[in-house]
């Protein structure tokens, strides 16, 4: 592959990243649009996130007092579901002023606020606190006929908090410890369940929208890099060399194909860094440690183009047996990591997989292909006749009679 092609496949993944548009309005649910006009609230969306509905209604009379309605559908493990502002520049949880519903073991159902700071993540208990923000008219509530988990509140803001561009964020979570509510799943989902709305219009749009298409962008270069052309160039030393017959053309071919695959692959490296850069509150560690390994050892492997000994050299077959066992090793542990990444996209993951699955498939047709052709090539080659002993008994034998 030509680095002009190379160029063409980065630069198509890099407009991912400015192609973010304002978050589209979701509209709610036939069942929590009952619910929500049961409360008198009229405007209604569903987040993007989690599966939760928010509904929301401004005074006539003082536009930063506002009655909100939040839900969610029964989940047999659900223990907690939040709803928060944040005075902050972005929406984030750290920082938030929350309303939290709980659902206790015994089946009943409490409502109370929280401050949610820094100090949570450093492992202080997360409990019920007073907040500037006030919430009047608190209730938390089961709907067994749409089988909705709602929280609902008369949410006073000050002054300083604008309804034109409100951070507010949502949350649940599957563990309460008494009016503790513990620490939600670590998925993506859970991580990017902020926004900054306008209560105005409904219109809403993600801070983070970038991240989205950087991560998208991170796993496509991965997977086509990593995951497609590091084995790619693997099968072509391993199954083209005695074809193609001249070291050269095999050879061009399998630096070109790695060459690649260390291009694309190392360029989601550096997208990934970033990504664990602006991520200050949550990082995936296993998913990073994998990353730096295989980064490491494959830039080890690049430098077998210049640094590899000649072939007069004593010791080229001990080096050849390293870069050998070296380049299969890598490959395992870029399909474990390839997978652990995919998992971390929790729901949204399924696309990811098969697609990952299905370039595995194809490497793994390709090598049974050329194994079966290996084969059959070696055993349709004709053995070479033994030679005969001039000395041998038979052959003076004959010599005499003639």
């Amino acid at each position: 592959m030509t680095s002009t092609t190379v160029c063409a496949v980065i630069i198509s993944a890099l407009f991912l990243v400015l192609s973010a548009a304002t978050a589209h309005y979701i509209p709610c649910s036939e069942s929590f649009s009952l619910l929500a006009q049961t409360k008198n609230i009229s405007n209604c969306k569903k987040q993007t996130t989690l599966g939760v509905e928010f509904g929301w209604e401004i005074n006539k009379q003082n536009a930063n007092r506002v009655d909100i309605l939040v839900g969610v559908n029964e989940q047999p493990d659900l223990r907690w579901l939040a709803w928060g502002v944040n005075p902050q520049k972005r929406p984030q949880m750290i920082g938030t002023r929350a309303i939290i519903m709980l659902r206790h073991l015994n089946g009943s159902l409490s409502i109370h606020t929280y401050n949610i700071t820094s100090d949570i993540k450093q492992g202080c208990k997360l409990l019920p606190s007073e907040v500037e923000v006030g919430f009047e008219n608190k209730l938390a509530e089961y709907e067994a006929t749409t089988k909705f988990y709602t929280l609902h509140a008369t949410v006073i803001l000050p002054s300083w908090y604008n309804i034109s561009r409100l951070n507010h964020v949502w949350q649940v979570g599957l563990e309460e410890r008494g009016l503790q509510p513990m620490m939600h799943p670590k998925s993506l989902d859970n991580v990017d369940s902020t926004e900054t709305i306008n209560l105005m219009d409904a219109t809403a749009e993600h801070v983070d929208k970038h991240v989205n298409h950087l991560r998208m962008v991170h796993g496509i270069l991965n997977i086509i890099g990593w995951g497609t052309f590091l084995p790619a160039g693997v099968i072509i030393a391993r199954y083209s060399r005695y074809p193609l017959e001249s070291k050269d053309k095999w050879y061009y071919f399998h630096v070109s194909c790695q060459i690649t695959g260390y291009i694309l692959g190392t360029s989601g490296w550096v997208v990934g860094l970033w990504l664990g850069h602006i991520s200050r509150y949550y990082t995936f560690r296993t998913h990073r440690l994998y990353s730096m390994l295989i980064f490491a050892f494959t830039t080890l492997q690049a430098l077998a183009i210049r640094l590899k000994p000649e072939e007069t050299d004593e010791y080229r077959k001990h080096w050849n047996l390293y870069h050998h066992c070296l380049g299969y090793s890598l490959l395992v542990v870029i399909s474990l990591n390839m997978f652990h990444g995919i998992n971390i996209l929790k729901p949204h993951q399924a696309v990811w997989r098969w697609a990952y699955v299905g370039i595995l498939a194809l490497l793994g047709v390709i090598v049974i292909a050329f194994e079966i052709c290996t084969w059959a090539k070696f055993m349709r080659k004709p053995k070479p006749k033994p030679q005969e002993d001039p000395a041998a008994p038979g052959r003076k034998e004959n010599a005499g009679n003639s």
